[in-house]
C-alpha cells in the first residue's frame, strides 16, 4: 500500500509540472535521470573534498561512475520500448553498478594506477553498452510498440470506467440500503399503527356487538309494544314526536317543535328509556293527513300494521334513492344537485360550471369519492394530511371558511415525515417570534422574540410579485410551513400568522384519501358540510345550514349512501 501511495504522488507531481505520463517507465525513467545527475554532482564535491589514493577519492570515482548509467538508463526507459529493451536496460545499470562496487572493494590498494583493472573496466563498459543498445538499437529491431502502449493506455481507461462505474453501483447500494432503512422505519411505524387502529377497531366491533344486543332487545320489545312513536313536522314546519296506540289514540306527544328533526329523535329517545319497548316509526305525510289520522279511531294505516315493517333502520333512517339533477342556471352556467326521492336537495356543487360536460364531470367526481371520504371536523381550523400527484405527502391547516391558512410548503417521501413536520408545527407555532428580514439584517417585529428561546419563528417577508407572504422557520434553518399563498398587505400576513398561532396547536388532523368531507360552522352559526378533493379543490357543499352538527353529519351520511348509486340526468 506504501508503494502505491509513493507512485501515486510521484505520478501526481509529474502530471502537475511536466505532462500527463503515458507509462510508468515514463515516470521512473525521469526519476532516474534526476538521481544519476544527482549522484554525478556528489561525485564531483567528494572528489573536490578527498586525497588523492584514499578510501573516500575512491568513493568520489564510484559516484562519478554510478552517474552515467543511471542517466543513460533514466532517458531509455523513457521511450516506448518493448520488453526486452527496458530488461536490457535494467541489466546494463545492474552490471554497471557491480562493477562500480567491485572497484570500491579494491580501491586504493589493488587498484594500479598506470592500467586499472582490466575486469572492473570491461564489467562496467559492457553494462553501458547493454543499456546503449536497450535505447538504440532494440527499437530498430523490434516492430513499433505504440499500439501496445494505446492497447494499454485503453486498458487503463477501461479500468478506471470499471472502477468509477464500481464506485457509483456501491453508491447506488448504498442509496438503497439507506432507502430501505426509512422505508423499514416507515413500515414499523405502519405496523405500530395498524395494531393501535386493529384495537381500536376491536373496541368498535365490541361496541357494535353491544349495540347489536340491544338492538336486538329493542326489536324483541318492539314485537310486543302496542305502541308507535311517529315523527312529523307540524304546520309551522317544526319536528316534533308523538305516541301513537295501536287503536290510532294519540297517548303522548312532544308539546313543542324542535329546531331540527335529530333535536326531536333526541327527545324521543328520552321518553323512550321510561316507554321502553316503543318502536319509531318516521312519517313524512303532510301536517293535515297526520292530524287526520290523529282524529281517527279505526285501525292503523296497512303500511304500519306489521311490526316487522315499522322496524327502523340502524341510524332511524329509511332507506331511498337519490339522483343527480343537472341543470343551467340563471347567469348560464351548469350545476349540479343531489335530490332525495323525498324531494329534499342534499348537496349541490356550490359553484357554478361554464359547460356542461364540465359540471358533469365534477359530478363523476362526488359519485367516485363521496363513498369512502373520511370526516374532518373543522372547529375552527383542522389539519389535513394527503399524497399528492407525485405521490409526495404533504399537509395544510383549513380555516372552516374554506380558506387554507397555511401548508408544508413542500412534499415529504412519507407520510410518517410529514406528520413530523406538521407536528413541528404545532409544537413550535405558538411560542414562535415574528422577523422581517431587511436589508441590513433581520428587524424585528409583532410580539418582539424574535427566533431567542424559540424552536421556530416567522418570517414575514414581500415576494418577487409585491405580495406579502410569511413562513415558519426551524432553529435548523428548515422551513416547516409557509402561507401558500400571497396578501396584499403586510397586515394580512400579519393577521394569518395569528390565525396559525391560534388554530394550528389545537387542531384536529385528518388523513386524507382521495377526498375528505369537512364540517364546519358557518358565521350564522349554522353547520354545513363541504367536500374537499386532495388536490384543494371543493367539489361539493351542502348547499344550506343545519341547526346541530348532528344533522350535517346525518346529511353527509345520505350523500354517503346516495351518491355512488345515484343517477343522473338533466332538468330544463
Amino acid at each position: 500500500m506504501a508503494t502505491e501511495r509513493q507512485e501515486d504522488a510521484s505520478g501526481g507531481l509529474y502530471e502537475r509540472r511536466i505532462g500527463t505520463p503515458r507509462t510508468g517507465n515514463e515516470v521512473n525513467g525521469y526519476w532516474l535521470f534526476g538521481f544519476g545527475v544527482l549522484l554525478g554532482l556528489l561525485g564531483v564535491v567528494a572528489f573536490l573534498l578527498t586525497e588523492s589514493a584514499t578510501t573516500g577519492r575512491g568513493i568520489a570515482y564510484a559516484l562519478a561512475a554510478l552517474a552515467p548509467p543511471f542517466i543513460m538508463l533514466g532517458a531509455v526507459i523513457r521511450f516506448p520500448l518493448r520488453r526486452l529493451g527496458t530488461v536490457l536496460g535494467y541489466l546494463g545499470a545492474a552490471l554497471s553498478f557491480l562493477a562500480v562496487v567491485w572497484f570500491v572493494s579494491i580501491f586504493p590498494g589493488g587498484w594500479p594506477t598506470a592500467t586499472g583493472d582490466t575486469g572492473v573496466i570491461a564489467l562496467y563498459g559492457i553494462g553501458l553498452i547493454l543499456v546503449g543498445l536497450a535505447g538504440t538499437v532494440v527499437p530498430l529491431l523490434s516492430d513499433p510498440v505504440y499500439e501496445d502502449y494505446e492497447r494499454m493506455q485503453a486498458e487503463t481507461t477501461e479500468t478506471a470506467a470499471e472502477r468509477d462505474a464500481t464506485s457509483e453501483e456501491l453508491t447506488a447500494v448504498r442509496e438503497d440500503l439507506d432507502a430501505a432503512r426509512g422505508e423499514l422505519a416507515a413500515t414499523e411505524e405502519r405496523v405500530a399503527e395498524l395494531e393501535a387502529e386493529a384495537e381500536a377497531a376491536q373496541a368498535e366491533a365490541e361496541a357494535a356487538q353491544a349495540d347489536a344486543d340491544t338492538a336486538r332487545a329493542e326489536a324483541a320489545t318492539l314485537r310486543e309494544s302496542k305502541a308507535r312513536f311517529e315523527v312529523f313536522e307540524d304546520a309551522g314546519g317544526k319536528p316534533r314526536w308523538r305516541l301513537r296506540h295501536r287503536n290510532g289514540n294519540v297517548i303522548a306527544t312532544a308539546g313543542q317543535g324542535y329546531s331540527s328533526r335529530g333535536k326531536a329523535q333526541q327527545g324521543l329517545h328520552s321518553v323512550r328509556r321510561n316507554a321502553l319497548g316503543a318502536g319509531l316509526l318516521r312519517i313524512d305525510t303532510p301536517v293535515a293527513a297526520a292530524e287526520a289520522i290523529a282524529a281517527d279511531d279505526g285501525p292503523e294505516p296497512a303500511d304500519a300494521a306489521d311490526p316487522e315493517v315499522a322496524i327502523p333502520a340502524a341510524d332511524g333512517e329509511v332507506a331511498s334513492d337519490a339522483t343527480f339533477e343537472l341543470f343551467e342556471d340563471a347567469a348560464e352556467e351548469w350545476r349540479w344537485r343531489l335530490r332525495h326521492d323525498n324531494g329534499n336537495v342534499i348537496g349541490d356543487s356550490g359553484e357554478g360550471y361554464a359547460s356542461k360536460s364540465n359540471a358533469k364531470r365534477a359530478l363523476s367526481r362526488v359519485r367516485e369519492h363521496a363513498a369512502a371520504a373520511d370526516y374532518l371536523r373543522v372547529d375552527p381550523a383542522a389539519f389535513e394530511m394527503y399524497r399528492d400527484r407525485g405521490g409526495e405527502w404533504r399537509w395544510r391547516l383549513i380555516h372552516e371558511n374554506g380558506n387554507v391558512l397555511g401548508d408544508s410548503g413542500q412534499g415529504y417521501s412519507s407520510r410518517s415525515k410529514a406528520r413530523q413536520g406538521l407536528d413541528s408545527v404545532r409544537s413550535n407555532v405558538a411560542a414562535a417570534g415574528v422577523e422581517e428580514p431587511g436589508a441590513d439584517g433581520a428587524e424585528v417585529t409583532g410580539d418582539g422574540t424574535g427566533a431567542a428561546g424559540a424552536g421556530a419563528t416567522f418570517e414575514l417577508y414581500e415576494d418577487a410579485a409585491g405580495e406579502y407572504r410569511w413562513r415558519l422557520r426551524h432553529r435548523n434553518g428548515n422551513i416547516v410551513a409557509d402561507s401558500g399563498e400571497g396578501y396584499a398587505s403586510k397586515s394580512g400576513a400579519a393577521d394569518a400568522i395569528e390565525r396559525v398561532r391560534e388554530y394550528a396547536p389545537d387542531a384536529d388532523v385528518l388523513e386524507v384519501g382521495n377526498a375528505a368531507f369537512e364540517i364546519y360552522e358557518d358565521a350564522a352559526e349554522e353547520w354545513r358540510w363541504r367536500l374537499r378533493h386532495r388536490n384543494g379543490n371543493i367539489v361539493a357543499d351542502s348547499g344550506e345550514g343545519y341547526a346541530s352538527r348532528s344533522s350535517a353529519v346525518e346529511a353527509v351520511t345520505n350523500v354517503k349512501d346516495a351518491a355512488p348509486g345515484a343517477d343522473d340526468e338533466t332538468v330544463e
